[in-house]
């Protein structure tokens, strides 16, 4: 006879609405990242209309690292973060340390968009209304990872 799980075992393993949230954040940051990606690998203008200051964030010396579009990068840890859901929502076995990864690289992407938050106002005194948007994702992905770990702790 085999082993049925049972409806709570089941419930446990349908992804929560922070999840979700996680998800939704990561698929607006990865967009976000890819569309400055594309303006800084193509010369173009990025159009943020009367609000903020683009251009000049784009283009600044602080918008790469030995020639990397900093943009790509947040688009390599939207990318992470997604692959990561996926990982945990699929594999039981893997979601512990998914959820941990997950924290780990929110972690890193919400203190690096920390710092280039300070650049942009301290140093650049120009604001990337996309970078923001970029900043914020990051950091609500950050709070639903440490809500999902604790949760996660409360049930074992």
């Amino acid at each position: 006879m085999t082993d049925l799980p049972t409806p709570l075992a089941q419930a446990r393993r349908r992804p929560d609405i922070q999840w979700w949230l996680s998800l939704g954040l990561s698929l607006i940051g990865l967009a976000v990242s890819a569309y400055l990606t594309w303006i800084k690998l193509t010369g173009r203008v990025a159009s943020c209309g009367s609000v903020g200051d683009c251009e000049s964030v784009n283009s600044s010396r602080y918008a790469e690292i030995a020639g990397i579009p900093i943009a790509l990068l947040g688009a390599l840890g939207f990318l992470a973060v997604l692959a990561l859901l996926v990982a945990e929502s699929r594999s039981p076995s893997l979601a512990e340390g998914a959820r941990l990864a997950l924290f780990g690289v929110s972690l890193i992407g919400t203190l690096y968009s920390a710092y280039l938050s300070y650049i942009e106002v301290a140093v650049l005194r120009a604001v990337c209304p996309y970078c923001v948007i970029s900043a914020t994702a990051m950091t609500a992905i950050l709070v639903l990872g440490i809500l999902r770990l604790r949760m996660a702790g409360s049930d074992a």
